[in-house]
């Protein structure tokens, strides 16, 4: 009974510090940690000249409900808010020396292109899918929200150019830019867009 008592508080003293080695090899060598692996090939496809003078910035917010009407499944919903920016510019690239044209010592007229909108951006953090409704499968939630982002991107551009960006952004071009030209050529500037 004896030995058998030695030999039971052995059994369990060796157990105890081979758990208690584990646990300090476990932690010390941090076998539990997942570790990431990434690797990366960047090829550049493209490079542009950038020369588009950016004069004004529409920055909007926008809450969209689409709903997709079925007959015999109830009907898909999404509601969104949308945060995003529209910017209209005047691309200086396209004017030549043809539409810089002197008209003796004391005036000048330059001869601008069309604004264009620059970029319509959707600002990935700040907007929100704020509920779905009726998507039965994981494929619908996902079309769901593609077609979202999608249709926001087309609402804030429709929405700048019903605010009339592109004629906010000539009218920057006279109190921002022609004051500029004024200075650079040290006479009267009169701008005309094309």
């Amino acid at each position: 009974m004896f030995k058998r008592f030695i030999y039971t508080i052995g059994t369990s003293l060796l157990l105890c510090i081979l758990l208690a080695a584990g646990w300090l090899i476990y932690h010390k060598f941090d076998l539990g940690a997942q570790k990431s692996v990434l690797t990366e090939d960047v090829m550049i496809e493209r490079i542009t000249d950038i020369g588009k003078l950016e004069l004004v910035k529409y920055t909007m917010k926008d809450v969209i409900e689409r709903k997709e009407l079925r007959y015999f499944f109830p009907d898909q919903r999404v509601l969104f808010i949308a945060v995003g920016e529209v910017a209209g510019c005047i691309d200086l690239r396209k004017i030549t020396e043809n539409d810089i044209v002197k008209h003796g010592p004391d005036a000048v007229t330059i001869y601008l292109p069309q604004p264009e909108i620059c970029y319509v951006r959707l600002d990935h953090k700040k907007s929100k899918v704020y509920d779905i409704s009726g998507a039965w499968l994981p494929g619908d939630t996902q079309n769901l929200v593609e077609g979202i982002y999608k249709l926001a991107e087309q609402r804030l551009l429709k929405n700048a150019q019903e605010m009339d960006l592109l004629g906010k952004t000539k009218e920057n071009a006279q109190i921002i830019f022609k004051p500029m030209l004024e200075n650079i050529f040290e006479t009267k500037v009169t701008m005309v867009f094309r």
